[in-house]
C-alpha cells in the first residue's frame, strides 16, 4: 500500500470527496512528516501533563484521585449504555445482510495468515490484562460477589465471580474493538479515505473532517490511546517487578519500576525500527505460542477436570447473568464504580489504538468474518484463560484452603495474584519465569503497535511515515506511563483511563452511526453494480 492514499473515483459513491490526499496539511522537520496541528497540539499537551505531573507528584495523585471518583459516580450510566449499545450494534452486523461487504473491495486478498491474524489481533487486545487480572479478578468477586449474592452461598459467589469476571473480558471490550476496527477498514479500504479515526465521520461532517472538527477528533484519539496504553505498560510494569522481586528478590521500588520501563520502552523501539512484520507480528506469535504453553501447562498440572466442565459452565453462567451485569438500573454500585466503569473506559480509551490497529492487519476479510474473528473468537478464549487460572485460584482456595491469592487481594497486592497461585503447581519457577517473559513480551508488543497507531494518526492517515516519528511516541507512552506511576501508581492509571476514555465514548456512539450509514452506501452500490 502507497503511503498516500488517494480517494479512488471507483470506490467512492456520490457525496464523497475525491480531492483529498493524506499528506496535504502536514509538514517536514528533522526528518519527520507530521499532520501539524494534530501532532503539535497532541505533543505540546503531552510534553506539559508529563512536565507539570514530575514536578507536582503529590497535587496529581489528589487530582487523579478525585477525578476517577467524579467520573465513576456521576457518568456510570453512560458508560453501561454505551457498552451495551456497541454490542448490539456489533451482533447486527453479524446477521445483517452487510455481513458480506468484503473489506478493500470484492477482489481484496489477506495480506496475513488467519493464525497470524488472530495472534496480532488478541496480542494487541488485553494480553497484558489477561496476565495481571487473570487470577486476580475471579478471587476478588468471591470474596466481594456482585448482584448482591451472599458469600455464605460458596456455590453461588463463585459462579457470579466467573461471570462477572468473564463479563468485563468477554463481548463488551471486543465489541468495542470490533466498532472502531472495522469502522477504520471500512472507510479506509473500501471508501480510500485516510486510516485515522476522522475519516469514519465523513458522512457526518463532510469536508468539515478535514479541518478543526476532524482536527479534534484525531487529537481526542491520541490521548485515548497515549493513556489508556499507559495504564496496560503501568499494569504491566507492576507485575513484571513484582515477578523479578518474587523470584529473583529484585526490590519492588519507584527507581527498579522506572528503570524497568524504561528497558521495556528500549526493547519496544527496537521492535519498532524493525517494522510491523519482522517486529510486532513475530514477536505476537512468538508470545501467543507461550501464553498457549503457560494456559496448557496450567489445565494439565492444575485441576483439569473442574476446569474443563468449568468451562461450559462459566459460559453459561456468563450468558444468564449478563443482563442483570450490564444493566444501568437496580446496580450494585460498588461493583458497578469499582470495576466495570474502569473497565469500560480502559477499553474505550485503548479502542483507537486496538481498533486502528486491527484495522491496519485486517484488508481482505469480510465484515461478517472481520466481526466474528474479533467479537466471538476472542471471547472463547478469555472465557477458557480465566476458567483456566482464575478457577484453578477458586478451587485452591475453596477445596484446598489455600489462601495465598486472597491474600494479595485484602492487602492490595494484585501484582502478585499470578505468581501466588502459581505457586502451587509443578515447576512453579519456571512458570513465574515464563509469565515475567510473556508480560515484558505483551508490553513490547503492546508499545510498539500503540506508536504505529498514534503515529498513523499524527502523521494525517500515511501508513509508513517515517521511523524516527514512531520511535518518539514509543519513548512518550514509556514517559507518561512512568509518570503517572510516580504520580499515585494504579489509582493514577486507572484515573486516566476513565477520564480519556469519558469524551471518546461519544465519538465511538457517533462512530456506529457513521459506519451504518457507509456500509448501506456500499451495499446499495454493490446491488447496482
Amino acid at each position: 500500500m502507497s503511503d498516500e492514499i488517494q480517494s479512488r473515483s471507483d470506490a467512492t459513491p456520490a457525496g464523497y470527496d475525491t480531492k483529498y490526499v493524506v499528506g496535504q496539511d502536514n509538514v517536514e522537520f528533522w526528518g519527520f512528516d507530521v499532520h501539524n496541528p494534530v501532532f503539535v497540539v497532541s505533543g505540546l499537551v503531552i510534553i506539559a501533563f508529563v512536565s507539570v505531573s514530575l514536578a507536582l507528584p503529590g497535587e496529581t495523585k489528589i487530582f487523579f484521585e478525585g477525578l476517577r471518583n467524579g467520573l465513576t459516580s456521576s457518568l456510570d450510566w453512560l458508560f453501561i449504555l454505551a457498552g451495551n449499545v456497541f454490542v448490539l450494534f456489533a451482533l447486527y452486523l453479524i446477521v445483517s445482510p452487510f455481513g458480506e461487504i468484503r473489506l478493500g473491495g470484492p477482489n481484496a486478498k489477506p495480506e496475513f495468515s488467519f493464525t497470524g491474524w488472530l495472534a496480532m489481533l488478541f496480542a494487541a487486545g488485553m494480553g497484558i490484562g489477561l496476565m495481571f487480572f487473570g487470577v486476580l479478578e475471579p478471587v476478588a468477586h468471591f470474596q466481594k460477589p456482585p448482584l448482591f449474592v451472599s458469600t455464605a452461598n460458596v456455590e453461588e459467589a463463585r459462579d457470579v465471580a466467573m461471570a462477572a469476571t468473564i463479563f468485563h473480558w468477554g463481548l463488551h471490550p471486543w465489541a468495542i474493538y470490533a466498532v472502531v476496527g472495522l469502522s477504520l477498514a471500512f472507510f479506509s479500504y473500501n471508501r480510500g479515505l485516510p486510516l485515522t479515526i476522522r475519516s469514519v465521520f465523513y458522512p457526518v461532517f463532510g469536508d468539515a473532517v478535514w479541518g478543526w472538527p476532524g482536527h479534534i477528533i484525531d487529537i481526542l484519539a491520541v490521548f485515548a490511546t497515549l493513556f489508556g496504553l499507559a495504564t496496560s505498560l503501568g499494569f504491566g510494569a507492576e507485575q513484571a517487578m513484582a515477578g523479578m522481586n518474587y523470584l529473583f528478590g529484585i526490590p519492588a521500588t519507584d527507581t527498579n519500576k522506572v528503570i524497568l520501563i524504561a528497558v521495556i520502552t528500549g526493547m519496544a523501539t527496537l521492535s519498532v525500527v524493525a517494522g510491523l512484520d519482522a517486529g510486532v507480528k513475530r514477536l505476537s506469535e512468538i508470545n501467543m505460542s507461550l501464553a498457549f504453553a503457560l494456559l496448557l501447562f496450567v489445565i494439565i498440572a492444575g485441576p483439569t477436570v473442574a476446569i474443563a466442565t468449568g468451562f461450559f459452565s462459566n459460559l453459561a453462567n456468563y450468558i444468564w447473568n449478563i443482563v442483570p451485569l450490564s444493566s444501568p438500573f437496580g446496580r450494585d454500585e460498588v461493583f458497578l464504580h469499582g470495576w466495570t466503569t474502569f473497565y469500560w473506559a480502559w477499553w474505550i480509551s485503548w479502542s483507537p489504538f486496538v481498533g486502528m490497529f486491527i484495522a491496519r492487519v485486517s484488508r481482505g476479510r469480510t465484515v461478517r468474518e472481520f466481526v466474528v474473528c474479533v467479537l466471538i473468537v476472542p471471547t472463547l478464549v478469555s472465557v477458557l484463560w480465566m476458567t483456566t487460572f482464575g478457577g484453578t485460584a477458586l478451587v485452591q482456595l475453596i477445596q484446598g484452603g489455600y489462601t495465598g491469592v486472597a491474600d494479595t487481594v485484602t492487602n492490595w497486592q494484585p501484582e502478585l495474584a499470578l505468581f501466588k497461585m502459581l505457586e502451587q503447581l509443578p515447576m512453579a519457577s519456571v512458570l513465574s519465569f515464563v509469565g515475567i517473559v510473556l508480560v515484558v513480551v505483551f508490553f513490547v508488543t503492546s508499545s510498539d503497535s500503540g506508536s504505529l497507531v498514534i503515529d498513523t494518526i499524527t502523521a494525517g492517515g500515511k501508513m509508513n511515515p517515517p521511523v524516527g516519528q514512531r520511535v518518539f511516541w514509543a519513548v512518550f507512552e514509556g514517559l507518561v506511563a512512568m509518570t503517572l506511576m510516580l504520580g499515585g501508581g494504579l489509582a493514577s492509571l486507572q484515573a486516566a483511563a476513565i477520564a480519556t476514555g469519558f469524551p471518546f465514548t461519544l465519538v465511538l456512539l457517533a462512530m456506529c452511526y457513521s459506519t451504518y450509514v457507509g456500509l448501506r452506501a456500499e451495499q446499495r452500490q454493490m446491488a447496482g453494480a
